[in-house]
């Protein structure tokens, strides 16, 4: 069953944003040269939500990937939804528009469909980027409650954020975070879903793998479904966007089937009793900044 292109959720400014979304951040030049190949496969699978950015430097083979689907008639530059990101070296406000125009020449777009910014600093400058026409959305990732209310409550704020891109999984289910950002009409998006990739620069390599929770394998069981399946499923109907990545296309096509079961209730709050405050992410590299805030406790 391919995944529907009405899978969407209508952000604040009006824009809709597919539900589940395909990844290409890559860990190392292995990975990043099968992103071409993986990010057409997706597209074919169905998947019209594309995740990347500028620090992936995966930015070209994603755009060369995109533009062979729309060349061989697959799909039309507006069937696809393309997140880039502002990195963090680029927060100045004369480099945030920088940043984009470098993003779009690799990926030989015209635009983007949302400019997020990558971790919590900046915003005045992404308004300015929405204004030329360079995003039709734009919104902000690993941001937390009080990050949120500063630039909400910020006099002069044109354009509320659309999105907020967090980790979130089963051991790290943002249900304060979740249900502050539902209250502001700003979608929550979870990446690491299935826990994450063993990366070390990212990655704190002595947690507990995700996927194999006993809790999670049993439900698996019982939907005859992968622990995969259940852990996306989980976001969906907790009302996320969720982002998914993997360059495998057995894999690629079994995120597809995300929308072929529904999870009990049951079974919902058994997994939301798998939430420990736990996180895969190291982000302690930004704790010097004046902006920073430690990670919202549950």
């Amino acid at each position: 069953m391919a995944l529907s292109k009405d899978r969407g959720i209508t952000m604040n400014d009006g824009n809709k944003i597919p539900i589940l979304g395909f990844g290409t951040y890559s860990p190392d030049a292995v990975q990043k040269s099968k992103c071409e190949e993986a990010t057409k496969i997706a597209i074919e699978v169905g998947f019209r939500h594309i995740d990347g950015a500028y620090v992936y430097e995966t930015e070209e083979q994603v755009g060369r990937a995109i533009r062979a689907k729309i060349s061989d008639g697959t799909v039309k530059r507006e069937d696809i939804f393309y997140t880039g990101k502002l990195w963090s070296t680029f927060h100045r406000p004369e480099l945030v528009r920088k940043c984009l125009e470098e993003s779009l020449k690799k990926l030989q777009f015209d635009y983007m469909d949302l400019f997020i910014i990558h971790n919590p600093y900046s915003m005045k400058a992404m308004e300015a980027c929405k204004d030329a026409g360079l995003v039709r959305s734009i919104g902000v990732s690993n941001f937390t409650r009080k990050q949120l209310e500063m630039i909400l409550n910020k006099p002069g704020l044109k354009y509320k954020p659309a999105i907020n891109q967090v980790e979130c999984h089963p051991y790290r289910n943002q249900s304060k975070l979740l249900a502050f950002c539902k209250s502001n009409n700003i979608v929550l998006e979870g990446y690491s879903v299935l826990g994450s990739q063993r990366d070390p620069r990212w990655i704190d390599t002595n947690t507990p793998v995700l996927l194999e929770d006993p809790l999670l394998v049993a439900i698996a069981k019982k939907y005859n479904k992968s622990p995969a399946l259940v852990a996306i499923r989980y976001q969906l109907q907790r009302g996320l966007v969720v982002l998914v990545k993997t360059y495998t296309r057995k894999r690629i096509e079994e995120n597809a089937q995300a929308f072929t079961f529904q999870l009990s209730e049951e079974d919902m709050k058994s997994i939301d009793g798998l939430h420990k405050n736990m996180s895969f992410m190291q982000m302690d590299m930004f704790a010097g900044h004046p902006q920073y805030y430690p990670p919202d406790e549950e």
